[in-house]
């Protein structure tokens, strides 16, 4: 009868719900009306990645549909970010998602299902500098379970931020079981492709640069680290020469947070923060001498991650890990060297 065929139809037509982490995208359902009175409604799914050209089809009189559309996917071709395939995955799906709100849902998810680590990953050579919430992530090396010979990068940490936790998770999976190369390959424009960069903040954006950046550099340290006990081409005196801390000072909060940025990330050999706000009391528009007098800076750095770099680079270099406090700064001079040139 009309009843049983109508019921038949709708079940054909179910599609399987997207899933993301291992959860299906709840309440996305479309509806396509088919002439008459009848309605069949079909659980929501993206539509296939492809890398050919898109032709926008006007819907006819007798049929009305949805169609979705990304105008950043269009803007940015996923094969030019050179990312992992879980990443290309979770982008696309990530992209398909029609509203924000969902994908905030997600990447809460993707934070409750993250493994906890133990307090010996909670240290402050694992921290990411520059994030709202406290974000502890470091890695191991280990031999690739189909090609023993090719070495592969498997991250673990947390954080005490829900959101932020979803990002570094979304990281992590995306970037768990590839290769240092391929890991230093990833654009972080992939964030705006996944459309994910439209739900979080100016401060939460930089944050997330700089999860990725340190899981960059993780994957290098690693990588080396594990070439130098090899090769045992690394002096215990060259690891001894890395500055690791600093004094911190009462009542200068910037000084204490460009400090431990540049010395977590960087690893200098040498590095003198001087700070010559005195000499410019009260410069107007100076948001770091409205809060804590600090206004003007002069540092003086030599790192072995400058070199190969451009004057120009090194300076982007320090302005991209300093963030927000940039900002705040009204004036900071930059000598900054590898030791190579020392």
């Amino acid at each position: 009868n009309d009843t049983t065929d109508h019921s038949l139809n709708t079940t054909t037509m179910r599609r399987k719900p997207l899933l993301i982490a291992g959860i299906p995208i709840a309440g996305l359902a479309l509806a396509s009306y088919h002439g008459g009175s009848s309605t069949t409604v079909s659980a929501w799914s993206p539509a296939p990645h492809t890398t050919t050209s898109r032709r926008s089809h006007k819907p006819s009189s007798s049929s009305s549909s949805v169609v979705l559309h990304s105008a950043i996917e269009d803007e940015l071709d996923l094969s030019s970010l050179h990312l992992t395939p879980q990443l290309e995955m979770m982008v696309t799906a990530f992209s398909s998602i029609p509203d924000e709100k969902t994908r905030h849902k997600q990447l809460l998810y993707m934070a409750s299902k993250l493994p906890a680590v133990t307090d010996d990953v909670r240290i402050s050579e694992n921290k990411v500098p520059g994030c709202l919430s406290t974000v502890h992530v470091d890695c191991t090396l280990e031999p690739k379970e189909d090609d023993q010979e090719t070495m592969v990068v498997n991250y673990f940490g947390d954080s005490d931020g829900l959101l932020t936790k979803g990002l570094l998770a979304l990281l992590i999976r995306g970037l768990n079981g590839a290769t240092p190369e391929e890991i230093q390959q990833v654009d972080p424009q992939f964030i705006q492709a996944a459309k994910i960069s439209q739900t979080l903040t100016p401060g939460r954006n930089n944050g997330f640069l700089n999860m990725l950046a340190v899981m960059k550099k993780k994957a290098l340290d690693a990588a080396e680290g594990g070439a130098a006990a090899d090769e045992e081409t690394k002096s215990e005196e060259e690891q001894s020469a890395i500055v690791t801390s600093f004094e911190e000072i009462d009542g200068k909060p910037m000084y204490n947070t460009i400090m431990t940025t540049l010395i977590t990330i960087l690893k200098p050999t040498s590095i003198t923060l001087t700070d010559n706000s005195s000499q410019h009391a009260g410069h107007a528009g100076s948001k770091g001498w409205e809060e804590s007098g600090e206004s003007h800076f002069a540092l003086e750095i030599v790192a072995e991650a400058f070199e190969g770099l451009s004057l120009v680079k090194r300076h982007q270099l320090i302005y991209m890990l300093l963030g927000e406090t940039m900002q705040k700064i009204h004036a900071l001079e930059i000598k900054a060297k590898s030791p190579a040139e020392v």
